[in-house]
């Protein structure tokens, strides 16, 4: 119970009493068993413009004191739970975990036919519902006939990119098969022109394949994409909480893990970062039902549209009253910064670049909460983790994609090094690039991420030493003390580091004395 009341604490203000002994929290504690959540809907046009022209959830204050990030534990870390697992960052993935992804040993069964039992035939790329001869139920999605081994290479990059990043995500494999290999199942319908349902005929299936890319040897690429765990119940919103789930209690727009999706969609041009591409599941692990947030359907992503190429103007908003104007007062004499884009002819790339791209300009299609309320130490939270990649291991990572043109490969992974650096360069330079606070030997230590990267060093790092009062938050300075060398005054203390470098930037790091052992249980970050 303790547990849950600090969980409820960490949702609103702070109580009395900052720390307690369990301090810091590495997962969340156990949820409340939740059954009979029904399966809602979410309309895209509904949250297209409720979003665009709407102010939905709660935003940060024009002046003031700005709304922190909410659901972390006393570093400001996510907990592991139903939204998120520190993954990459946090605890070294190998090569091999980073290009299995979420699951790699789950692909359709080709033992048997894939029987078709749900069909999507509206749209540039149709695509339909299968069960392999394994009773497995997967979501089959092809390349559009203009860039074929785009969308299918987004997907499986993207999905391992977000797996690794901390993001529940569904299993994606590419693969390959033959018309044969298909079967119609009972009582599929389709939608004609009109919109009326009728049967689905073996001819449709036909006309479905004739409209997307088949190979030299007959075989048709394409996303499978296994069903996720747990039953369904609808889109999470990056806004406000779901109120039929008891641990729902922290609105979206305030949480890191949403915050900090911006910068992690910027960097692989996920613009269709929206409500309707996610999904919520009731799961039951340990006799416990509780609801786990999904992120799906990558297709939009690293210069894809899923049935198209990317626009050039991806990392803008469809729409704003501000660029509207300028463009209708200056008759266009006035571009916006991504027409300046250069794109190489890669088909299976699309329009992806790194030249032009500025991570604090990149916006997703339309606004979006839980984006606009980010603050910079979301920003470095997520900026941090992005830095983590090696080009070894994005490297990796796109070879999942299984492009054929090695150069088109190359050149992703180019774009992917060359806008993590820039996300790394934005972000770090906007708090003290400090993390991974220890006590070594009696001393505190910390890495620069910022040197680590090779962007410059934090110089001339100062340190007040202060004892912290664990009931009423008062600091009183501790003259004596200097370096990094801890004091041994007992209970809890305060360190402040900062640097007249950056004057507006501190980093507070809250230790724990017990006896001779001294422990970090909190960070605050200023700027």
């Amino acid at each position: 119970m303790r547990r849950l009341i600090l969980f409820l604490c960490l949702a609103g203000p702070l109580a009395a009493q900052r720390f307690y002994v369990d301090d810091p929290l590495d997962k969340e504690p156990p949820p409340l068993s939740v059954s009979d959540l029904l399966n809602r809907k979410l309309s895209d046009y509904y949250d297209l413009f409720s979003n665009q022209f709407g102010d939905v959830g709660e935003r940060q204050p024009r002046g003031g004191t700005p709304i922190r990030a909410q659901g972390v534990n006393t570093l400001g870390e996510p907990m592991d739970g139903g939204w998120y697992q520190k993954r990459h960052y946090y605890h070294r993935m190998s090569r091999e975990e980073l290009v299995r992804g979420p699951g790699a040993e789950n692909p359709p069964s080709t033992s048997g036919k894939w029987t078709i039992v749900a069909a999507k035939s509206e749209g540039v790329t149709p695509g339909f519902a299968v069960v392999d001869s394994e009773k497995q139920f997967y979501y089959v999605k092809f390349d559009p006939p203009s860039n074929p081994e785009m969308a299918t290479a987004a997907d499986s990059i993207g999905a391992r990119f977000f797996y690794a990043l901390g993001y529940y995500v569904p299993e994606n494999y590419i693969v390959h098969f033959k018309a044969d290999q298909l079967q119609l199942g009972p009582g599929v319908e389709v939608e004609d022109a009109t919109g009326r349902k009728r049967a689905m005929t073996q001819g449709d299936v036909a006309m479905l394949l004739a409209r997307v890319p088949v190979g030299p040897d007959g075989r048709y690429r394409a996303t499978a994409s296994r069903s996720v765990p747990g039953k369904p119940i609808g889109p999470p919103r990056y806004h406000g909480t779901r109120t039929d789930d008891p641990n729902d209690i922290v609105p979206h727009e305030h949480l890191r893990v949403l915050r900090g999706l911006q910068v992690f969609c910027a960097w692989l041009d996920h613009d269709d970062s929206r409500a309707i591409n996610n999904l919520d599941t009731v799961v039951t692990e340990d006799g416990l039902s509780f609801v786990r947030h999904y992120l799906l359907d990558f297709g939009s992503a690293l210069g894809s549209a899923t049935n198209r190429a990317n626009s050039p103007r991806s990392g803008d908003y469809f729409f704003t009253w501000k660029g509207s104007a300028a463009q209708l007062f200056t008759l266009g004499a006035k571009p916006p910064y991504w027409a300046f884009a250069h794109y190489p002819k890669h088909p299976s790339v699309g329009l992806f670049e790194s030249r032009v791209f500025n991570p604090e300009k990149w916006v997703p299609e339309y606004p979006n909460p839980s984006f606009m309320n980010r603050l910079p130490d979301d920003d470095f939270w997520a900026a941090k983790q992005v830095m983590a990649f090696s080009d070894d291991e994005i490297a990796a990572i796109v070879g999942t994609g299984h492009l054929s043109d090695a150069k088109a490969a190359a050149y992703l992974v180019q774009c992917l090094r060359e806008r993590r650096d820039k996300i790394g360069m934005a972000y770090f330079a906007r708090v003290l690039p400090f993390d991974s606070f220890r006590i070594q030997s009696g001393r505190l230590g910390w890495d620069d991420l910022s040197k680590q990267h090779g962007f410059g060093v934090v110089g001339n790092v100062q340190i007040q030493w202060s004892r912290f009062d664990n009931q009423t938050g008062i600091r009183t300075p501790l003259p004596d003390a200097k370096g990094e060398a801890v004091p041994p005054v007992g209970g809890y203390l305060a360190a402040e580091l900062s640097s007249p470098s950056r004057p507006k930037q501190t980093v507070v790091v809250y230790l724990r004395q017990n006896g001779d052992r001294a422990s970090v249980v909190g960070v605050d970050r200023t700027w």
